[in-house]
């Protein structure tokens, strides 16, 4: 940014923190806006240039009111995201009804932009993972780390955390029977290998343990952790196998202990309880957590419903289940969804599957921070299989899947409040 334009977005930062005059509205429901997921981005850039945002919980889609200036207005015309210019008693109206005890609503402040990191083998393509995708696709910036990073406990250096479609258990994705031979498999099993020994493990299992754990501890102390598709599970059974060896030889070269099942500690786990590991390492699953084998649902009319959650009393699910629908197409990945009464009893179910009961969108409280766990690999590519081209965001800019990614990528950036009781 040069020196004028700074000057310019200083002098109207300044001046409309103390008059007010007029606002930017930035529309999230179905009719009034043309890219929703661009729309975040706009929403991160402002604050960004540390001013604030007020989040409209279940106003119009969960829309996003901004201080008026030119480079904002600007910056939505490039990006092609819908905005409406509002007088400042036009935004005072509005936030008048929000605060109306008769309506289902809210207004949460945003107030700075969360420094984000994915963690994500190094090598792997943006389009291998959803969040990559739209992160970049929103223009929303993060950094890449992984095992070398998080054990050096660089993750204290970031406020929100994404964990790629890792294996936290040592198992290579469980995808030994089918691609054993190929040479993506081969090659990754070698670099994985190499960079254990490299941080001093004899073991793949081992490295991936110590991960999952100073994880579990950057949230412990206050971190928002978010997951996708096969992370998710293989975190828990991580935590839960702790100094135990549930790999098979052809993973670790050494078999796997007598009995493990009936040594797993679920009250090491996030998010799961009581489930069964899968011990063959030809079956492509990890446990009986992932409902992707068991479900009976076609194409056609495989949906999810978000919850609704009260906006005043329950602002954190209400932020997380923002969208313009709350019926939103499922979606296939390792891990799709998850077993209902393997969850944890204190952590919450935002969006399920109404005709089998399955969890699609879960979230939780561990310690100081937060746990977000999303079934399913790419919200706008149902079976998305190794070698599938990538999703073209361009091609799906109102995706709602897509939307719940956004709501966690600004969640941290939620002025914090005492929790009414």
């Amino acid at each position: 940014m040069n020196i004028k334009s700074l000057l310019i977005l200083l002098f109207t930062a300044f001046f409309y923190s103390n008059t007010w005059a007029s606002y930017i509205l930035i529309p999230m429901d179905v009719e009034s806006q043309e890219n929703h997921l661009k729309a975040y981005g706009v929403t991160y850039w402002t604050l960004e240039r540390e001013l604030k945002v007020n989040w409209l919980l279940n106003y119009r889609g969960g829309s996003f009111l901004l201080p008026d200036a030119d480079i904002i207005r600007r910056e939505c015309q490039i990006r092609g995201v819908s905005f409406e210019v509002l007088s400042d008693m036009e935004a005072s109206q509005i936030l008048d009804e929000i605060s109306s005890p008769a309506v289902n609503q809210e207004t949460v402040v945003l107030e700075k932009a969360p420094k984000i990191a994915v963690y994500t083998p190094y090598g792997k393509q943006p389009w291998d993972d959803a969040v990559t995708m739209v992160l970049t696709y929103a223009e929303i910036p993060y950094e890449t780390i992984y095992d070398e990073e998080v054990l050096k406990d660089e993750l204290l250096l970031y406020d929100w955390l994404h964990l790629h479609h890792e294996d936290f258990t040592g198992q290579y994705g469980k995808f030994y029977r089918t691609y054993r031979s190929a040479a993506w498999y081969i090659k990754e099993k070698k670099d994985a290998e190499e960079l254990a020994r490299k941080l001093g493990y004899s073991k793949v299992s081992e490295a991936k343990l110590d991960v999952a754990l100073k994880i579990r501890d950057y949230v412990i102390g206050g971190g928002f952790m978010f997951a996708m598709c096969s992370a998710t599970d293989s975190f828990d059974i991580a935590l839960s196998a702790e100094n135990i060896d549930i790999c098979e030889p052809m993973f670790d070269g050494d078999g796997s202990d007598p009995g493990y099942q009936n040594k797993i500690d679920f009250t090491k786990t996030f998010a799961f309880k009581d489930y069964l590991l899968e011990r063959s390492p030809n079956v492509y699953e990890f446990s009986s957590i992932d409902m992707t084998r068991k479900r009976q649902i076609p194409f056609k009319t495989d949906y999810f419903t978000l919850m609704e959650y009260s906006a005043k009393w329950d602002p954190i699910p209400t932020m997380l289940t923002q969208n313009h629908t709350a019926l939103v197409k499922g979606f296939m990945g390792q891990t799709t969804s998850f077993t209902r009464d393997q969850i944890k009893s204190n952590v919450l179910v935002m969006g399920e599957n109404r005709t089998n009961g399955e969890a699609k969108y879960i979230h939780g409280i561990k310690g100081k921070g937060f746990f977000t766990f999303y079934g399913g690999h790419d919200p706008e590519d149902y079976t998305h299989r190794v070698g599938d081209p990538k999703t073209e965001l361009d091609l799906h800019p109102t995706s709602p899947g897509y939307r719940l990614i956004l709501n966690n990528v600004l969640f941290p950036a939620a002025k914090k409040k005492k929790q009414k009781t």
